[in-house]
């Protein structure tokens, strides 16, 4: 039971069912990331007379999270680009790293020295440092 309601109000999952049927009727498969996750438009590239231009969403495979997308579908999806990055011969460069989602949040985060977090003892204050107080 809570699977099928979580199925039907939680957007942030999956895909809800009005936004599936809407994909079926109005939406093309533009192509897929290496994360899974599915890219559409407007069929044949309609343009949406509301918007003035076509319309292009993501189905995320798993959990709503922005950062799963990488730069190449990101400029597509914003209409920086027409062509997507499934008709493209784009290679990386060498000191070009591979897309990451951002962990902000998760235990997998980056943590500085001294951060309550990590658990570790705050570096000792070297003494270069003056506070500001008021009237100075």
């Amino acid at each position: 039971m809570k699977d099928l309601l979580l199925y039907i109000f939680a957007w942030w999952q999956k895909a809800t069912p009005g936004t599936l049927l809407w994909t079926r009727r109005y939406g093309e498969l533009v192509g897929e990331d290496e994360f899974g996750n599915r890219y559409y438009r407007t069929r044949n590239g309609a343009v949406d007379p509301t918007l003035g231009f076509e319309r292009r969403w993501v189905l995320y495979n798993g959990y709503a999270e922005a950062s799963t997308i990488p730069p190449g579908w990101y400029g597509w999806m914003h209409h920086r680009t027409d062509v997507p990055p499934t008709e493209m011969t784009y290679v990386p460069r060498p000191w070009q790293k591979p897309h990451r989602r951002n962990f902000t949040g998760s235990p997998a985060a980056y943590r500085p020295k001294g951060a309550v977090m990590t658990g570790r003892a705050r570096p000792v204050v070297t003494g270069d440092y003056k506070a500001w107080t008021p009237g100075e």
